[in-house]
């Protein structure tokens, strides 16, 4: 999509498989760990692995796209490749170490570890002395589910085969076989690492030199990769590409890019509205030229009411709206179109294809409305489009956060160990089955994102506000390690739900009254007692927060 898109925008024609393979600025990217919406290498983890890896070349991705997987993981081949990558770097007579020198032929790439399922094999032909139909067999033992008792069957037989074919003592078969059996998890073949990285290094490439048309490809697509489109468009804004609402009179039923580079979202970023509807508004525009007005809009466009209300609360007939308002429309304008529309006789569906088109009556001004305060704004972006163009709901609630809190931007500064607190919007959560209990969240301001690391006893005392909170004021230690390669975490002390503008914790009554208390508000306004509405707005984006990638569940709110 974004080769195609290229040509449409610029002209050019890309071919993928002639790129430059050794492009600086690609490299670069991929070693400070900007990749976000790359396949493979965008996620929390491989982020903070790339910027200690420093891939420098294809075979480098082939083994960083299979190095974060449970296979290397539980076989402890993570942290040595990555402390012998390092070394190497800073001290190039680094002579890497292996268990045999047996092994040397087979884990070379890899530095001594077992990263690739082939390896595994390899290690027990070479080193164990198997014919090839017994490292085959030990590989099917180690893919099979519940093969711990399949795996120690050629335990033995490996022990033995080591001391048989190289003399090899006890303790350094033991070590070599744990390595084998730690992989038992799952693991790339080196094939799968090699396409996988491939597509890796083409994706950041499209990313560093067609941001704009990378990008709305990625908008096109969704939902896929790590990040909610809310989280690309963000960043997307923090590198200077701008970012355009949908408009029922230039956007189509995708996003595109126009000739300034810039982003316009499709009207198919309008939750509730059915395709059909959306592709039978852009025809009749495009038959009958732009529409003049909201109600020229409601008699031709062919759309439901509700589909209506859904693109006038999306902002897509704001133009439209203030247009015919006049001077101080603009900051109404939202408003205004839903008002009208909601009067407007729209036109009606009949059959399959066809369509009952209304008069184009002129329709009744409305009320002077207010503006929609920004925080409202947002909500209401949310609420029909899954994300938000204006403010961040991190930059509407700093003015309520405590005085000594920071943003991301600010930890670039800060020391090691400094503590800290920092609030924002959670952009993903991951408890991984190999972390001991340990919880990582992706939290982002307007300025950036940062790791944060929840140990079990902390996650345990605020577990709800882990699991479903969209937005969190936390309090920890900032982690600056040299070995980290300039990744920032926070290790997390404690942390709470932010709170909306003007929204105050609630009362803490005793039992007996409350029951009382309540039966007499509900009597007072003739049911139940609703808060007031400056209470209701954390309330609000907690049913419109975007779906975020939380735990094993996929994206979820």
């Amino acid at each position: 999509r974004a080769v195609e898109l290229i040509a449409q925008t610029r002209g050019e024609r890309v071919d993928l498989s002639r790129i430059p393979f050794d492009d600086a600025a690609t490299y670069s990217a991929i070693q400070e760990a900007d990749t976000m919406g790359v396949f493979q290498i965008e996620s929390r983890a491989q982020m903070q692995s790339l910027r200690r890896t420093r891939p420098e070349s294809l075979d480098d991705l082939t083994i960083q796209v299979a190095i974060v997987r449970p296979g290397p993981i539980l076989g402890g081949a993570v942290n040595p490749y990555i402390a012998r990558r390092q070394a190497m770097r800073e001290d190039p007579d680094f002579v890497v170490p292996y268990d045999h020198p047996s092994l040397e032929p087979v884990l070379r790439d890899t530095l001594g570890t077992i990263i690739f399922q082939d390896q595994v094999i390899e290690v027990a032909m070479a080193f164990g002395g198997f014919s090839p139909g017994e490292a085959e067999g030990l590989r099917r033992a180690m893919s099979r589910k519940r093969s711990a008792a399949a795996i120690e069957a050629y335990h033995q037989r490996f022990i033995e085969g080591a001391a048989r074919t190289h003399g090899a003592d006890e303790e350094t078969a033991e070590r070599v076989y744990a390595m084998i059996v730690g992989f038992s998890g799952f693991g790339f073949p080196k094939a799968h690492g090699a396409a996988f990285g491939l597509l890796a290094y083409q994706s950041t490439w499209l990313r560093v030199h067609y941001a704009p048309e990378f990008l709305c490809a990625l908008l096109n697509e969704q939902p896929m990769g790590f990040y909610a489109s809310d989280t690309l468009a963000h960043e997307a804004q923090r590198k200077g590409i701008e970012m355009i609402a949908p408009d029922v009179n230039l956007s189509g039923e995708e996003c595109t890019v126009d000739a300034e580079g810039r982003i316009r979202l499709g009207l198919n970023f309008v939750l509730g509205a059915r395709s059909a509807e959306l592709a039978a508004l852009v025809a009749a525009r495009e038959a009958g030229g732009p529409f003049c007005s909201l109600a020229d809009l409601a008699s031709r466009a062919g759309a439901g009411r509700a589909v209506l209300d859904r693109l006038a609360w999306a902002g897509a007939c704001d133009a439209l709206a203030a247009a015919e308002a006049g001077a101080g429309g603009t900051a109404r304008a939202r408003r205004t179109a839903l008002w009208r529309l909601g009067v407007a006789a729209p036109g009606t569906a009949v059959g399959d294809d066809g369509t009952q088109l209304a008069l184009p009556l002129a329709l009744p001004g409305a009320p002077e409305l207010q503006a929609l305060p920004d925080w409202d704004a947002m909500i209401a972006d949310y609420a029909t489009t899954g994300l938000t163009l204006g403010k961040h709901p991190a930059e509407l609630l700093r003015h309520t956060l405590p005085a000594e809190a920071v943003t991301t931007r600010d930890l670039e500064t800060l020391r090691h160990e400094t503590p800290v607190v920092i609030g924002g919007l959670v952009i993903a959560r991951q408890r991984p089955g190999t972390a001991k209990g340990i919880v990582f969240l992706l939290l982002e301001d307007e300025f950036g994102t940062i790791n944060l690391i929840v140990p079990p006893d902390v996650y345990e005392r605020h577990r709800l506000a882990v699991r479903s909170e969209p937005l969190l004021l936390v309090r920890g230690r900032l982690e600056k390690l040299p070995v980290a390669g300039g990744a920032l975490n926070v290790f997390v002390h404690d942390l709470r739900p932010l709170d909306g503008p003007g929204e105050t914790g609630a009362d803490v009554v005793e039992l007996a009254g409350r029951g009382a208390e309540a039966g007499l508000a509900a009597v007072a306004v003739g049911g139940a007692a609703a808060p007031p509405e400056d209470e209701r707005s954390v309330a609000d984006f907690r049913g419109v927060a975007p779906a975020v990638q939380s735990f094993a569940a996929g994206r979820r709110r």
